[in-house]
């Protein structure tokens, strides 16, 4: 069975519980927890905020101001037997929160 892509007309916050070694464990999205699949292959990528676009300043010594982090997980809902779904999550620079870009 194929699933159309969700992708969240906003970014949606998520709360992410990761591994002692930095990995995601689960996502709660929606009210619900997530369980990543530790066994499927999962993707962990930077890409560079336009600052130029958006004119962002802060002090000297803030911190990386242009580093968006990527996570690309294969996550299900308790029972194991539930549905796979991929979330691809995202943190903006300085920012402690993540967001949902997409499930599918």
């Amino acid at each position: 069975m194929t699933m159309a892509p969700e992708a969240p007309q906003n970014l949606a916050e998520v709360t992410v519980r990761f591994s002692p070694d930095g990995a995601p464990l689960a996502i709660r999205y929606n009210s619900r927890i997530w369980m990543v699949d530790p066994n499927l292959h999962t993707s962990h990528w930077f890409t560079r905020d336009a600052w130029w676009e958006n004119q962002r300043r802060a002090a000297v010594g803030t911190g990386d101001l242009v580093s968006i982090e990527h996570w690309q997980v294969q996550a299900q809902l308790p029972p194991a037997k539930a549905e796979l779904r991929t979330f691809t999550l995202r943190r903006e620079p300085l920012a402690t929160q993540w967001l949902l870009e997409s499930i599918s």
